[in-house]
């Protein structure tokens, strides 16, 4: 359904649409929906056309001290984009929904059909001919006399309830009256259950069923103009000097200092924009968003590792909605230590070996069943107080944002017999996707708009469990429920435990 005049999207009750949030919790998804300009004009109030432009290295700069500034050398290593105003609408890349929450029991009492009442903005992800997998309802079989153990109840949205909007569902497989019936009733399905979206199905002649329109949602990122003069008197240049000084000298550790401040606020700056008084008026200042906070998957884990909370790390990288191709950890020297004295000596099959990776580094690769993980020291997280922590990173998931490319400039500066040299950047970093993860290892892990994981091994359940935090159980845990098995997550949330789904709040 169109608004006839802005030919955007509207609801059953006339608003406008809002999108449902995707499996980050981004809001992205607008289905029912055609794909067309003004649809998703009307959606995300217009998309400009970005500059996107092929990656390009300047080879001195990313060589130079990149041992020190390594999330430095990812950003020069990334994507490039150029960019025509320093505050940026940044695209994370999100993925569609695979699930939905019931709201209230529906069900039962030989009910042919139900109203599966959802959230607002889940609404719209349950279209006409549309299936839905029940997890935790079992269903029936073809006499619909018997249940099937195991094999879940799956339901078929047959229209959309025209006052409230929620999706209208009868069971593909459910209980039925008499054997000979065609189609089986609704079982009782309590609230708070899980709904897995599958494909539609349609019916022999059919060719059309409601499109899907998945909306890019921005986040806004500063870019920060960062830079740093050199000045030379003549009558310093034009002496002997005891110590052979020269300009390369200077501007070499002029470089390195620049560098590695600039990759402490690539980790740690946080976003702001205020107004100075000048020379020429008031002018805007921007500083960047660190990495840090950019990533909104937290996992809580001081010191030594297992072998199998690094099985759990793997499968926590490389599984789930977002797969990275490649990972790599950029680590604090504590958390170096504590993962690579991991006794591997009973698990032959996990390899691990130095090698040179894609950017020329030399790291030390993990190989396990899951996927690799590459380890790199991160001097700057030992600077930043973050020595027993590390943040993983995906190669493909991060793209350099250009607002204006390093320039220099040589000038003599008027009234004094000296020369002033300047080099200017302004450029952000930023993340895509939600397969990065920051490890804390400083015991006091709280961010607002983050999802917050832990590692437990053990079969009782936390004394003091924290409100919204995801356990990953090392182990079964039968203190937490019957049915907490080693591998599954957890979640503490409204001061009760609930198997964890995936999704991830992304702020």
């Amino acid at each position: 359904m169109a608004d006839e005049l802005t030919g955007g999207p509207v609801n059953v009750g006339g608003e406008p649409a809002q999108p449902a949030p995707g499996s980050t919790g981004l809001n992205t998804q607008v289905n029912g929906e055609a794909a067309t300009v003004s649809a998703a004009a009307g959606a995300t109030g217009g998309i400009a056309p970005g500059n996107f432009i092929d990656t390009a290295i300047d080879e001195e700069l990313f060589k130079f001290n990149s041992d020190d500034t390594p999330l430095m050398q990812l950003m020069l290593y990334a994507k490039r984009v150029k960019v025509t105003s320093p505050v940026i609408q940044h695209y994370a890349i999100d993925e569609p929904r695979s699930s939905v929450v019931l709201q209230k029991a529906v069900g039962g009492k030989d009910a042919d059909s139900v109203v599966l009442d959802l959230a607002k903005e889940d609404k719209r992800l349950l279209q006409p001919f549309t299936t839905v997998l029940v997890k935790g309802v079992d269903g029936y079989d073809q006499s619909g006399a018997n249940t099937t153990p195991g094999q879940p109840l799956m339901l078929f949205i047959t229209s959309k309830d025209a006052n409230t909007g929620n999706p209208v569902a009868m069971a593909v497989n459910g209980p039925k009256t008499n054997t000979t019936d065609d189609t089986s009733t609704v079982p009782a399905i309590a609230a708070g259950t899980t709904l897995i979206i599958l494909s539609v199905a349609m019916f022999e002649t059919q060719k059309e069923v409601a499109p899907n329109l998945i909306v890019p949602t921005p986040t806004e990122i500063y870019a920060q103009k960062r830079g740093f003069n050199s000045i030379v008197s003549d009558y310093f240049e034009a002496q002997k000097k005891r110590i052979p000084f020269s300009k390369a000298l200077i501007a070499e550790a002029q470089i390195k200092d620049f560098k590695t401040k600039g990759n402490r606020t690539l980790w740690a700056g946080r976003k702001s924009k205020f107004t100075v008084e000048t020379d020429l008026g008031l002018q805007t200042i921007y500083t960047t968003e660190g990495v840090r906070y950019q990533i909104k998957r937290h996992l809580d884990h001081q010191g030594k590792w297992t072998f199998e909370e690094l099985i759990s790390l793997m499968k926590m990288i490389f599984t789930g909605e977002d797969v990275p191709k490649a990972v790599i950890a950029l680590c604090g020297k504590n958390f170096l230590e504590n993962i690579q004295t991991i006794d591997f000596s009973k698990h032959p099959e996990v390899q691990i070996i130095a090698k040179t990776n894609p950017i020329g580094w030399s790291v030390t690769s993990i190989h396990t069943v899951f996927g690799d993980l590459e380890l790199k020291l991160e001097p700057t997280l030992d600077r930043l107080g973050w020595s027993n922590s590390a943040g993983i990173i995906a190669y493909d998931r991060i793209v350099h944002y250009v607002y204006s490319a390093e320039h220099k400039d040589s000038e003599k500066i008027e009234g004094h017999e000296a020369t002033r040299e300047s080099t200017v950047v302004w450029d952000a970093l930023g993340l895509k996707g939600s397969c990065h993860i920051w490890i804390d290892g400083e015991a006091g892990c709280v961010a607002a708009g983050v999802t917050t994981f832990a590692l437990w091994g053990s079969a009782e359940a936390p004394a003091s469990p924290v409100e919204g935090k995801v356990y990953i159980l090392t182990v079964d845990c039968p203190g937490i429920n019957a049915k907490a098995t080693f591998g599954q997550a957890w979640q503490y949330k409204d001061s009760k435990w609930s198997e964890y789904s995936g999704e991830i709040y992304a702020g």
